[in-house]
């Protein structure tokens, strides 16, 4: 795809993003199984629930823009379910794999937080606010995840894992 503006460039952003939820969906039933804690267990399976609805979300954006949902691999997130899956091979107690199983999490959702910060930028710029609404929700549910992994993370797992 030749990247001529900045409506190109959205779309190409769209499309790796597009590709990243569809790689956490795969991603995140290995770490519910593999975490310990009933609550973060919990907010593993919110997240697979909500980040299905964030896919559809994208569907419309697509729709909306006349575009294929279709057509780039998101490399970057693919590296960091890598490295959670190979934190999963590791022998730990259980308190600490809920820690690092955090840790990845989190280092998902900053990449997304940075994504649909980006592409609502992007849409706001190109005064497409049907579209920039829809991203922007999904923007508001990742950092919502991210302030719950850490809410969890201080006041429960990270003092066991101690």
């Amino acid at each position: 795809m030749k990247l001529n503006n900045l409506q190109d460039l959205l779309i190409h952003e769209l499309k790796d993003i597009y590709n990243a939820e569809q790689q956490i969906t795969k991603a995140l039933p290995k770490m519910i199984k593999a975490t310990s804690s009933t609550q973060l267990k919990s907010a593993f399976e919110e997240h697979l629930m909500v980040t299905e609805k964030q896919i559809e979300r994208l569907d419309k954006v697509f729709e909306m823009m006349g575009e294929k949902s279709s057509g780039e691999k998101c490399k970057a997130m693919e590296g960091i379910i890598r490295e959670a899956e190979t934190m999963l091979s590791e022998r730990a107690d259980s308190s600490v794999m809920d820690a690092a199983l955090i840790a990845s999490a989190q280092r998902v959702e900053h990449y997304e937080i940075a994504a649909y910060g980006t592409v609502c930028t992007y849409a706001k710029q190109l005064g497409m606010t049907d579209v920039l609404d829809l991203l922007h929700k999904t923007l508001e549910e990742e950092k919502m995840t991210d302030e719950k992994l850490t809410m969890i993370a201080e006041k429960s797992i990270n003092l066991k894992a101690q």
